[in-house]
């Protein structure tokens, strides 16, 4: 039906083939769990998008809106998104975590610019929501706590919701996996996050948040209606079932290589909970492997590192073949701030995965430099090579 190229994270993109069958069933799934969400509403679907549609996810919501009869909006200038999203007031839109985490530390910037009060208002009801939604054991409000919390919802969390354009369900999120603290944050403003996780080669999915049960922060919610998933080697999640692509076009050498006894080796890796629902790790290829032998998942680190440091745009951690790992980051970031945030990340994490050293490079990584794919993704090959100087000087100038 259709050949899509994969993002090409590694510098070379591959077409994938999705024939009827693929694309029928997924349909199907994706009817599913918007009628979940949407429920008895008789109104068209109000839809936002502002992803290329050379990522499948995209394509795939496209489909879903046709089949539906929704009404969709497209933007094209990302400089423009936010006023767009407000004029078309929509029930839900996909979204990349960056964009998500761009918004929340835009949210927080403004409000630390606001009035005392405002500030106040919004650090005591956050406090308290905190207290009980993401502490265990959890405590519900009640005096003074449930007066700031109501004072928070009313003057604060809802003009951030207005944002939005009044009438959003919920976010839709894919690609790679969100921050907690995002997803929290988001559901805090009663804006849930529901997540997706999947390929282009699995028709862009196998597991999504199910809007009607609650959302487990951290997870990607549960394997969609007719797929297999399992965890195998080195932790790698693998799938079956008539989502899976046919092969790559005119590779055979690489379809063999993913697509093994009827399971297709994802790359990633992830483990599922009692619940059937499942958390992503990281990517495999992407593992630092140090002089020393541990393997160490880059990703949970780097997230971890933006939503602490300030000004921070792209993080990526390198080491691999070397004695400790470094950090490159991106954004208006000062030595010293950088330096607080490692000291705090790193006297939590074992030795073999602490920053060592890093470095703060002036200017962002874009699709339009070649270091991010169209929809957000690290091109961290290139990253490395493109920056191998700056590397090796984290490391003595000793290249690896």
């Amino acid at each position: 039906m259709t050949i899509i190229y994969t993002s090409g994270t590694s510098g070379e993109a591959k077409g994938v083939c999705l024939n009827v069958a693929n694309i029928t069933h997924m349909l199907g799934c994706t009817t599913e769990r918007l009628n979940q969400l949407m429920g008895a509403s008789k109104e068209p679907d109000q839809v936002f998008h502002y992803l290329p549609f050379n990522f499948a996810g995209s394509w795939i919501l496209l489909l879903s809106c046709l089949m539906r009869e929704s009404v969709l909006t497209l933007s094209t200038d990302l400089n423009k998104v936010a006023d767009e999203i407000r004029l078309s007031a929509p029930d839900y839109f996909l979204n990349v975590p960056t964009l998500l985490e761009r918004v929340r530390r835009g949210v927080l910037d403004s409000i630390a610019k606001r009035f005392f009060l405002i500030r106040t208002i919004f650090a005591k009801a956050k406090t308290i929501w905190d207290r009980e939604h993401v502490h265990a054991p959890p405590q519900k409000p009640a005096g003074m706590d449930a007066m700031w919390l109501a004072l928070g919802q009313k003057l604060v969390f809802a003009k951030i919701r207005e944002r939005f354009g009044g009438r959003v369900r919920a976010l839709i999120c894919g690609s790679a996996p969100l921050a907690v603290e995002t997803q929290q944050f988001f559901a805090m403003l009663g804006v849930p996050v529901l997540q997706v996780y999947g390929l282009t080669e699995t028709t862009a999915i196998c597991t999504m948040d199910n809007p009607q049960l609650a959302v487990e922060p951290g997870y990607v919610g549960p394997a969609i209606t007719g797929i297999e998933m399992k965890v195998g080697e080195n932790e790698e999640i693998v799938v079956r079932g008539p989502h899976i692509f046919p092969g790559y076009w005119n590779r055979p050498e690489e379809t063999a290589r993913v697509l093994r006894d009827g399971w297709f080796h994802t790359g990633d890796q992830g483990e599922v909970n009692a619940r059937g629902t499942w958390r992503i790790s990281g990517r495999i290829k992407n593992l630092v492997i140090l002089n020393s032998g541990h393997n160490v998942a880059p990703e949970p680190i780097e997230d971890k590192i933006g939503l602490l440091l300030r000004g921070a745009q792209q993080v990526v951690v390198v080491g691999n073949g070397r004695g400790y790992l470094c950090a490159l980051i991106t954004g208006a970031v000062d030595a010293i701030s950088a330096q607080d945030v490692l000291d705090r990340i790193n006297a939590e994490l074992p030795h073999y995965r602490q920053i060592r050293n890093f470095t703060v490079l002036p200017e962002p990584f874009t699709p339009e430099n070649g270091l991010l794919t169209a929809n957000g993704k690290l091109r961290r090959d290139l990253i490395e090579k493109r920056f191998a100087a700056e590397i090796d000087k984290m490391y003595g100038g000793k290249p690896a």
